[in-house]
């Protein structure tokens, strides 16, 4: 394990001052009277007359209409969205709302940023920005109290919460401040502040905590971000001395509305409630003999007179299960348990799904939930935090990935972020109080992308890097920003792609350290009782999934995938051990066999290294101007810890399946 050297200054991420410098530089007039106004200003600088301005940022009817601002009154604004009118004498940035406005303004300066890196000029003209999704919100898995076994932030690699400390919610919020400038850079416009497992002082935050509640929501507000708790479902007992918390008591209904009332007059703009609820021991309506329909509906139903939300998680599965039992699939759980429930959520109910059936892991096939329930809004959620990825020690640029799941075609042609419009898109912050933000300064790229593709899913994770490089090295001279630039995209357009290559093979997941998730444990989960296997034997691996002869999982799918994961011919190799058990010598599409597909990609993911390691090192000149030097030292501690872990799983997976299989392996290399 690396020990990373102490930085005494927050790294700016993507919002440096030379992000933002070209427009500060520009006459400007901030034509905003909500919440967002000061951030607007405090970025522009001090206003000018309409009339002197070369930058106008105004929202919607807000201005005494945009014929005063010089442009065409005929402008179609997108609700939550933008446009940018370029003109010979200004640019105006008009938004449908405040909050809007504001992300206009970021937008302009990322469209600046990445003009001065690729040496283009944008034309006059009116350009719109919609969002693509109506909910693009981050999950925070914080503590208040330190938890004794998960720590402050669950599942975080990045230092302590930005919003906690000692047992409370910081006096000090200026970190939260900057954070929500960030997000409203990247489109992100909700934040759920507290751990979906809602722990006794969390659980707190409802009730005598909303004073600081309160205290957080003013300070997001000002950046168009609304704020959004995790509750337990069994709040009515731990909180209200209910000796019940069973949804079709009066009594328990009635707790709930008086609970939401004291939230909208402490929070009038809260967003709603996030609940884990009958998942790895967190209380639930199954406890009652309720559906999970029942339990949203309740707080569904309290919600609704103040316009707020249920994200209710559809991560449910039995995490008590005997390892001998082949039949019961933790893949198959979420599917049984809610898509027979489609069309009995109300309408202000989003079934939150991850992108996969298990657990975040490196390669999963995307969920079938997210095509089962056409009645039911639907939320796709992804992990930010690389809790399976490389826990932001390893470089793997996850924007590829959520890519494919976005844009990928589960009922046979829309993809899924057509599915999930009606709910929005979901992600697990990766951000501690680490002066970089998110422990690894590379890894700052995954939370940029996620908002980005949140916003718009067609973008390529390519152009994405490209803004982030644009906008976090802003202000470089031309031809150090090119190295930089080029050096980057040889260090992460494929990191997600080696990351996979020297971990779990072929989609089987999950031959991780139990606990925490670090680290290489090829038969760690094999005999647990949380239902992830990998059943390698000495004749072959995987899970047979298919409804022939295996679990039936694949069955969930609508057609063509049904039929294509079905048959072990046409299932794709990154996905062959996810659905079928077969022999090692089995030939891939490739060409190679199983087995000496994972000795050779072992291998060859780690030798892939050297140009990793070689591109940063390229930069080396830059240290100390275009490069910070704290930031390049913490990058080289990240890559030297990679390298270490890397080697691990190589030699701990290749060695595991030398020794079950007996099979050599065809290219000499050493196996232990």
């Amino acid at each position: 394990m690396t020990t990373d050297t102490a930085v005494a200054t927050v790294h700016p991420a993507w919002l440096p001052d030379a992000a933002l410098a070209p427009l500060r530089a520009l006459p400007s007039a901030v034509l905003l009277s909500g919440p967002c106004a000061a951030a607007a200003r405090a970025d522009l600088g001090p206003d000018v007359p309409v009339a002197d301005a070369d930058l106008v940022v105004a929202a919607a009817g807000g201005a005494g209409g945009v014929a005063d601002l010089g442009v065409d009154g005929g402008l179609d604004i997108p609700a939550g969205g933008h446009v940018l009118v370029r003109t010979p004498d200004r640019t105006v940035v008009l938004g449908a709302d405040d909050a809007s406005a504001l992300r206009g303004l970021y937008a302009l300066a990322r469209e600046t940023a990445v003009a001065a890196l690729t040496g283009s000029t944008p034309a006059p003209g009116v350009t719109t920005h919609a969002p693509e999704q109506p909910l693009r919100m981050l999950d925070h898995w914080d503590n208040v109290a330190v938890h004794p076994v998960m720590g402050q932030v669950e599942r975080g690699y990045s230092g302590g919460s930005i919003f906690y400390a000692d047992g409370e919610v910081r006096t000090d919020l200026t970190r939260v401040a900057a954070y929500a400038r960030l997000l409203a850079a990247t489109g992100v416009e909700a934040v759920a502040i507290n751990n979906v497992n809602v722990h006794a002082r969390e659980a707190r935050l409802l009730t005598d905590g909303l004073p600081d509640v309160a205290r957080i929501a003013d300070v997001l507000r000002g950046y168009g971000i609304r704020t959004f708790l995790s509750v337990s479902f069994a709040s009515p007992r731990l909180l209200g001395g209910l000796p019940t918390a069973d949804p079709a008591d009066p009594d328990v209904a009635a707790w709930w509305a008086a609970a939401v009332d004291r939230v909208y007059a402490a929070v009038p703009d809260f967003g709603g409630f996030v609940v884990k609820a009958d998942s790895e021991g967190q209380p639930g309506p199954f406890a009652y003999g309720r559906s999970h329909a029942d339990g949203a509906n309740l707080l569904a139903g309290a919600l609704r007179p103040h316009g707020g939300t249920v994200l209710w998680r559809a991560f449910v599965y039995d995490h008590r299960q005997d390892w001998r039992d082949r039949r019961t699939d933790r893949a198959r759980a979420a599917h049984d348990h809610f898509a027979p429930l489609d069309g009995e959520f109300a309408e202000n109910v989003v079934l939150q799904v991850k992108h996969g059936p298990m657990d975040f892991q490196v390669r999963e096939p995307v969920s079938p939930v997210l095509a089962a329930m056409p009645r039911t809004r639907v939320a796709v959620e992804v992990q930010i935090t690389q809790e399976y990825t490389g826990q932001q020690r390893h470089l793997c640029y996850l924007a590829p990935s959520w890519s494919s799941v976005l844009r990928f075609p589960l009922d046979g042609t829309r993809p899924v972020a057509s599915l999930v419009a009606r709910g929005g898109v979901v992600g697990v912050s990766s951000v501690g109080d680490d002066p970089f933000w998110t422990g690894h300064p590379l890894a700052q790229a995954n939370l940029y992308a996620f908002g980005r593709l949140a916003w718009d899913s067609t973008l390529s994770p390519a152009d994405v890097l490209d803004e982030w490089i644009a906008l976090t090295f802003a202000g470089a001279p031309s031809a150090a920003l090119a190295r930089v630039r080029a050096a980057l995209h040889t260090m992460m357009d494929g990191s997600w792609a080696r990351y996979e290559g020297y971990t779990a093979p072929l989609g089987v997941g999950f031959m991780v350290t139990p606990g925490t998730h670090g680290g290489p444990s090829v038969d760690g989960y094999e005999y647990s009782p949380w239902g992830t296997y990998h059943f390698a034997d000495r004749d072959g691996i995987g899970v047979d999934r298919t409804v022939a002869t295996g679990t039936g999982y694949a069955g969930q799918y609508p057609e063509p995938w049904a039929s294509v994961y079905e048959d072990v011919a046409t299932c794709p190799d990154e996905l062959l051990l996810f659905f079928h058990h077969v022999p090692y010598g089995h030939v891939l599409a490739s060409g190679t066999t199983v087995v000496q597909h994972i000795y050779d990609s072992r291998a060859d993911a780690v030798a892939a290294l050297d140009g990793v390691e070689a591109a940063w090192e390229s930069l080396a000149d830059l240290v100390g101007t275009v490069v910070p030097a704290d930031l390049d030292t913490r990058v080289r501690e990240r890559l030297a810890e990679q390298r270490r872990s890397a080697v691990e799983w190589r030699d701990q997976v290749r060695t595991y399946f030398w020794r079950k299989s007996g099979v050599v392996d065809a290219s000499g290399r050493e196996v232990f």
